[in-house]
């Protein structure tokens, strides 16, 4: 087993710091994955905020279409990342932000990431972020963009998407008819310049439509007068 990141984390409830190491997960991980998903999907308010997978897309991930991560505390599973390599099909992420056919082979998808409730406010999200994109040059293939979905009532993927460098390039309707973002990086060209702020707020789709519509992206979040608003900008192309 090769360590990634080794380090401390703070158990939220005994508030006590344990040893905290990180490695690529594989099949025989997948007991402990789907644990650790079956506990944050339950400990959620609101379940559409989160898209779970099937024991067959993480069987895809697994068995050499992406790679996994996983967080572990006194050697348990703890927290997860994912990235997957998409089948190109009409459901493809960058159909959705306009990317050109032959474009399409080289995104990649950050998939789920889950960390225990015990465990939040330590910035594990983060910590497995930074690892696993560390982690992908070792993957078939030359990717240049990575795209996610994200609910846009899910604020701490929201904060995690942002803090990644990543924005919003699309608003569109997935997996059922629910309203997702879809977020992205351009690894060769991660500063773009901007123009023209614009703002709306986190519910009014409409507005948000109408900037999408128009050109513009979503680069952060903020809160004013006690509700969160999207930050819109044009990039200078």
């Amino acid at each position: 087993m090769k360590v990634l990141y080794e380090g401390t984390i703070t158990h939220q409830v005994l508030r006590k710091k344990l040893p905290l190491h990180m490695k690529r997960l594989y099949l025989e991980d997948l007991p402990a994955i789907e644990e650790v998903q079956e506990t944050v999907v339950a400990a959620m308010p609101e379940r559409i905020a989160l898209q779970p997978l099937s024991t067959e897309e993480f069987l895809f991930i697994l068995n050499e279409r992406g790679l996994m991560v996983g967080a572990y505390a006194e050697d348990k599973l703890i927290g997860f990342r994912a990235l997957l390599i998409p089948e190109i099909d009409e459901e493809h992420l960058g159909y959705d932000i306009g990317l050109s056919e032959e474009e399409l082979p080289r995104v990649i998808y950050q998939e789920i990431s889950a960390v225990l409730p015990a465990y939040r406010g330590n910035r594990l999200q983060q910590k497995l972020a930074d690892v696993i994109m560390k982690e992908l040059p070792k993957l078939p293939g030359n990717f240049r963009y990575v795209c996610c979905t994200v609910a846009p009532m899910n604020i701490p993927s929201l904060k995690d998407k942002f803090t990644q460098d990543m924005y919003i390039g699309a608003l569109t309707e997935k997996y059922g008819n629910k309203e997702r973002y879809v977020c992205v990086k351009d690894l060769e060209n991660p500063s773009i310049g901007y123009e023209d702020f614009a703002a709306a707020k986190l519910d009014d789709f409409t507005r948000q439509h109408q900037l999408f519509d128009a050109g513009y992206v979503g680069i952060n979040f903020q809160m004013k007068n006690g509700f969160h608003e999207i930050q819109f900008v044009k990039p200078i192309l």
